[in-house]
C-alpha cells in the first residue's frame, strides 16, 4: 500500500495500518494489474513490490497446465469480473496455486498453496470502480491435513475437527454449489443474450437497467450505456413519448401491458438523428416473495419492416382502386365521345381501339417502374414509335413525370400523333414532327412542351371541335392545371402545352 500512499491515493496512516496487518491484502486496478499490497501478502507469495506493482496478476501467477490449475485460474478471473460488473463482494472458499520457492539447496521449486479469499470493490468518489481489494487467508495447512486424513493418518480426524476441518469441508461444499449455480447462471445469461427478441430487466420505481440482451442493444443503438442507469437517463427521448408513464403505471398497478405495432422514435445513429421504429412488446411485472412489484421485464420484437410493408400494401390497394376507377371513367368517356364523332361502327371501333392502346401503352410504361413514374422522353417514344423513329425528333432535358402526368400527356401525344398522321406532317412522306421541351419561370416552375409539324400540308383550323381536341383540353386544363394552344400555320400545326411542374398532381 506504500505505493498508493506516496501517490496520494491512500491516506498515509491508513497505508501503514494495511501494511502492518498480519493478514495478506492486495489491490488490483480494474484491468487486473497490481496497484499495491501489504507485507503479509509479499511474504505469502514470496515476491517483492518491484516484481508485482503494475504487472497483470495473471502474468505473475500463470496456471499450471493441469485441468485443475486452469479451472482455478478461471474461477479467480470470474470472481474479479463479477466484482467489477456487479459492484458487490465475491467470495472464493478455496483457490489453489503454485509459487516458486528456493530450497536449502538453492534450487527453485514450485510449491502448492491454498487460499480462501474475499474480493471487495473499492469505488471512487464518482461511483466508478477504482480498485478490487483481495483479503486472503492461507489455508494450505488445513488442506494438506485433510489429505492426510484421507490417507488414514491416526487420530487425524480429531486434529482436523479441532482446527476447523469441518468448516473447511463445508466451505468446499458451498464453493462447489456456487460453481454449479454460476455455471447455470452463465448458461441462462448466454441464452438470454442470444434470444432473438429484445429483452431487458428494469429494477425499482426509477426503472434502472439491470440486464439488457444483445437484441435490446441493437434496438436502442449499440453505443449507449444502459446497465445501472434509470430509463430517463439512458433513453431520454422516450420519456415524452409516454414510455415512462406506461412503465410507472405497470409498476404501480402490477398489471401486465402488451403493445402491438407501437411507434417509437429513438436516437440510434452516431449523428443523433431520431429514427422511427415499430415494436410489439410486453411489460411484465416482476414480484418479490411477498408479491410486491420490484421491477419490470421488457420483452418484444421490432416489427418495423412488417408495419411498413403493410402500410405500403394498403397504399397500393387504395391507389389501385383509385386508378381502376379513373381508368374506367376515362374509357367510358373515350367510348361516349368517340361514338358521337363516328356514325360508322367500323371507324368507331378502329378509333376507340387506337385510343385504348394509347392508354395501355402508358400503363405498361408505368407498370415497369412499379407506378413510380416515367420520363417524358419515354412517354413520347411509346406514343409515336409506330410512325417511325426518324420522323419524330425529340429534344429536351431529362424530365421524370409522376404517374398522373404521364397518363395525361400520353393521351395528348397519341391524339397529336394520330391527327398528324391523318391530316398533318406525318400524312406526307417528307413530313417531320419536332418536339421540344424546357423549363421556364424558375420562380413559378413550369414545363413548356412544343409540338411543331413541318413538311406536310398547310394546317387549317377545324370547322368543328372534335373529341380529340376536347380530350386534350380536358387533360391539360383539368388534370394538369395547365394551358393548351394551337397555331395553324402554312408550314404545319404548332401545339404548345404549359403545365406547372412543381405542382403536386392530384388524381
Amino acid at each position: 500500500m506504500r505505493e498508493l500512499a506516496k501517490s496520494g491515493a491512500l491516506d498515509a496512516e491508513l497505508a501503514l495500518v494495511f501494511d502492518a496487518s498480519p493478514n495478506p491484502y492486495m489491490l488490483l486496478t480494474p484491468d487486473l494489474r497490481y496497484a499495491g499490497m501489504n507485507k503479509a501478502y509479499l511474504d505469502a507469495v514470496g515476491a517483492t513490490r518491484e516484481q508485482l506493482v503494475g504487472r497483470p496478476i495473471f502474468d505473475v501467477f500463470t496456471s499450471d497446465p493441469t485441468p485443475e490449475g486452469q479451472d482455478n485460474q478461471r474461477q479467480l478471473r470470474t470472481s474479479f469480473e463479477k466484482v467489477a460488473s456487479t459492484g458487490q463482494p465475491d467470495h472464493l472458499a478455496l483457490i489453489r496455486y503454485a509459487i516458486p520457492v528456493k530450497g536449502q539447496d538453492g534450487v527453485e521449486r514450485m510449491q502448492e498453496k491454498f487460499w480462501s479469499a474475499t474480493h471487495t470493490p473499492i469505488h471512487a468518489a464518482d461511483g466508478s470502480l477504482a480498485y478490487i481489494l483481495q483479503h486472503a487467508n492461507d489455508v494450505t495447512e488445513l488442506v494438506l491435513l485433510r489429505r492426510r486424513v484421507a490417507e488414514g493418518e491416526r487420530n487425524a480426524d480429531a486434529v482436523l475437527d479441532s482446527i476447523g476441518g469441518e468448516v473447511l469441508r463445508r466451505a468446499e461444499h458451498v464453493q462447489a454449489d456456487n460453481r454449479r449455480l454460476e455455471t447455470e447462471r452463465d448458461r441462462l445469461m448466454e441464452l438470454f443474450d442470444q434470444t432473438p427478441g429484445f429483452m431487458a430487466v428494469l429494477r425499482g420505481g426509477d426503472h434502472v437497467f439491470e440486464l439488457a440482451n444483445e437484441a435490446y442493444a441493437r434496438l436502442v443503438g449499440r453505443g449507449r450505456a444502459l446497465i445501472g442507469l434509470p430509463l430517463r437517463d439512458a433513453l431520454p427521448e422516450v420519456v415524452e413519448q409516454g414510455v415512462l408513464d406506461l412503465l410507472n403505471h405497470v409498476f404501480r398497478t402490477g398489471e401486465r401491458y402488451e403493445g402491438r405495432s407501437t411507434e417509437v422514435s429513438l436516437r440510434r445513429g452516431h449523428d443523433g438523428a431520431m429514427e422511427r421504429l415499430y415494436v410489439d412488446f410486453v411489460y411484465q411485472p416482476i414480484r418479490d416473495d411477498a408479491g410486491a412489484v420490484i421491477g419490470i421485464l421488457v420483452q418484444g420484437h421490432e416489427v418495423t419492416d412488417a408495419v411498413l410493408a403493410a402500410q405500403r400494401q394498403r397504399l397500393m390497394i387504395d391507389e389501385l382502386n383509385h386508378r381502376v376507377k379513373n381508368t374506367l371513367a376515362t374509357v367510358q368517356s373515350i367510348a361516349v365521345q368517340t361514338a358521337r364523332s363516328h356514325d360508322d361502327p367500323r371507324s368507331f371501333a378502329e378509333t376507340f381501339q387506337a385510343r385504348l392502346l394509347a392508354l395501355s401503352h402508358t400503363h405498361d410504361l408505368l407498370t415497369r417502374s412499379h407506378w413510380e413514374g416515367a420520363s417524358l422522353r419515354d412517354v413520347l417514344l411509346h406514343e409515336t414509335e409506330a410512325h417511325g423513329a426518324t420522323r419524330i425528333l425529340l429534344n429536351g432535358p431529362v424530365v421524370d413525370l409522376p404517374p398522373p402526368t404521364a397518363l395525361s400527356l400520353g393521351m395528348i401525344f397519341h391524339e397529336l400523333a394520330t391527327n398528324a398522321a391523318k391530316y398533318g406532317a406525318l400524312s406526307s412522306p417528307a413530313g417531320r414532327v419536332f418536339v421540344d421541351w424546357a423549363f421556364q419561370d424558375q420562380a413559378d416552375r413550369k414545363l413548356r412542351i412544343t409540338w411543331q409539324e413541318r413538311g406536310g400540308p398547310p394546317a387549317r383550323a377545324p370547322t368543328r371541335r372534335g373529341f380529340g381536341a376536347r380530350l386534350m383540353e380536358r387533360n391539360v386544363k383539368h388534370d394538369l392545371a395547365g394551358e393548351l394552344s394551337f397555331s395553324y400555320q402554312p408550314e404545319g400545326l404548332v401545339a404548345e402545352i404549359v403545365i406547372p411542374f412543381a405542382l403536386e398532381q392530384t388524381e
